[in-house]
């Protein structure tokens, strides 16, 4: 089920947004706006998910950190999220010991709609962790709203170092999805070539658009160890076999990025910051035609600093981010206001212009 409305109150940078989802969300705005920590509350959720709400926050510098400018200012994190017929709420409160706690928690059933009673499956106060798990295993609406946010995924192929997990020896069994930092692509590439060969054929292909030399991935067991399996590659005209550590920086992302959108199942949500880090001009069109096609299978947030990745897109889709006395305020640009201005400008001149907004400011 997509997402088609989040609130959140008090955390970090955010003291109150309440902001509509569509298949496609592109989120622009300037350094220090606050795009950082809206991705960051999905990735809070992913943690509280997985049981590690306390760890998250003891990281995380504490209460202080995570609540709008800390708890002398603000006494509570309230996010909610509505899909479906359903939603997840849950509200934070500071502790002792600088760590937050569950004040409540709720998953919800609207049935025919928002204006009817919801009914409400489960409520925490005082715990240190979510109880949404636990609920979901005799209750139906807590099993729906669980399965729908957990598969939401955040993705980020930023480190292509020479330890990069990416360029890392994989088992040949970790195909179970594709790993959020790339780590498994070479045993994520193999199960596609054997058992989705199709779209494994145009994942290549895609890669042969923006880099000419390259011909194919050379995919095999090890040969000391069957179970195991590194990425490997061709040159044109060539049968030497390349490695991992061969391909630039932004050629191994793009691979990822390619791998991530074009896999035959998407999870229900595609989160990605700035997948335009290290692409040529071209690859960031190529990268935009990606985004497109796989918005009409899953849903997708993607923040970018890309004039040339929001030129090829729609006003619609902008999730436009500005920092406004302190608060990180987030809004869709008016589309009949910026009709005459589309007329001689692109949307990225737009942009650059501060017409949109999510530019600096003085």
């Amino acid at each position: 089920m997509q997402l088609s409305e989040i609130t959140i109150s008090g955390y970090k940078s955010i003291l109150n947004q309440n902001i509509r989802f569509g298949e496609l969300n592109i989120l622009i705005g300037a350094n220090g706006s606050g795009k950082s920590n809206f991705i960051g509350v999905f990735g809070l959720i992913g943690e509280i998910l997985n049981g590690n709400l306390q760890m998250t926050v003891a990281k995380g510098g504490g209460a202080d950190k995570f609540l709008h400018y800390g708890k002398k200012h603000t006494d509570s994190i309230e996010i909610s999220f509505t899909f479906g017929q359903n939603g997840y709420f849950l509200k934070l409160s500071p502790a002792a010991g600088d760590t937050l706690i569950f004040e409540h928690e709720s998953s919800v059933f609207y049935g025919n709609g928002k204006d009817s009673f919801p009914y409400i499956d489960l409520s925490a106060s005082g715990n240190k962790e979510s109880e949404l798990a636990s609920y979901a295993k005799e209750h139906k609406v807590s099993e729906i709203v669980l399965n729908s946010l957990k598969n939401w995924k955040i993705y980020h192929f930023h480190d292509t170092g020479d330890t990069s997990p990416i360029k890392s020896t994989n088992k040949i069994s970790d195909n179970l999805y594709f790993r959020k930092d790339g780590a498994n692509l070479a045993a994520f590439l193999y199960f596609l070539m054997n058992i989705y060969p199709e779209h494994y054929y145009r994942i290549r292909d895609t890669v042969r658009l923006v880099t000419p030399f390259f011909d194919d991935f050379v995919l095999r067991p090890d040969n000391y160890n069957t179970e195991t399996i590194k990425l490997e590659w061709h040159e044109k005209g060539s049968d030497f076999p390349f490695g991992a550590n061969d391909f630039s920086d932004g050629t191994l992302r793009f691979i990822c990025l390619t791998t991530l959108l074009q896999q035959p199942n998407l999870p229900e949500m595609i989160i990605i910051d700035e997948p335009e880090l290290g692409l040529h001009p071209y690859a960031i069109n190529v990268l935009a035609s990606m985004i497109k096609s796989a918005s009409k299978r899953t849903q997708l947030l993607i923040s970018t600093q890309s004039v040339t990745l929001v030129n090829q897109f729609e006003p619609e889709v902008l999730l436009v981010v500005d920092r406004a006395e302190g608060d990180t305020r987030i809004s869709r640009p008016d589309e009949d206001e910026l009709t005459d201005w589309l007329d001689d400008y692109t949307l990225g001149e737009l942009w650059e212009k501060n017409i949109l907004g999510g530019r600096p400011t003085g």
